[in-house]
């Protein structure tokens, strides 16, 4: 049965540049999907589709969405196409949110599999602060939220390394996690 891999990690911690590494070269029937979001397309970061708060809520209203949240003052989707490529037998990858796990894993049970990307504080603080887009202050916050338990059933992939190190992992990592269920979960 294929997977929704919902990959969560602090801000720095990687995500990004881990998607972007997996959309060249992703094991075997593995897809990474975008999310929506209601924030510009050259605001730097994840590779995304841009809407219009419009737009979202219009696509919302005609149930084009599987999952969507509000965080940070933008409103997030990921688009009902995962349940297709789900259905097809792939394993789809996506850029989740620690904060919204629980509405994943009510809407997709034990075809979800939770996988928390950690760095250590000291990775994480200097890959903050190379970005250069927050203050003292912000990284402090992020660092302390960083610092916050991970969610229990998620796995961990450690990304202090070399990138091709954390794809050789997730690669092993899925390869040694079977599915825990054999019924689709539906909606």
């Amino acid at each position: 049965m294929a997977r929704l891999i919902w990959l969560m990690g602090a801000s720095g911690s990687g995500k990004d540049s881990l998607l972007l590494a997996l959309r060249e070269s992703a094991p075997d029937r593995v897809v990474v999907a975008h999310r929506y979001i209601t924030r510009s397309a050259s605001a730097g970061g994840e590779n995304h589709i841009a809407l219009s708060e419009h737009e979202f809520l219009r696509r919302s209203e005609f149930g084009m969405f599987a999952i969507e949240w509000q965080a940070h003052q933008f409103y997030y989707a990921l688009g009902s196409e995962i349940d297709l490529w789900l259905a097809s037998g792939l394993d789809v990858v996506v850029n989740g949110s620690r904060r919204h796990l629980a509405v994943a894993q009510q809407r997709y049970g034990d075809r979800l599999l939770p996988v928390c990307l950690q760095v250590s504080p000291e990775v994480l603080a200097k890959r903050l602060r190379q970005r250069g887009r927050e203050d003292e202050s912000e990284i402090a916050r992020r660092m302390q939220r960083a610092a916050e338990p991970i969610s229990a059933g998620c796995l961990t992939l450690n990304n202090d390394g070399a990138l091709e190190r954390t794809l050789r992992d997730f690669s092993l990592l899925l390869a040694e996690v079977p599915c825990r269920d054999t019924q689709q979960n539906s909606r």
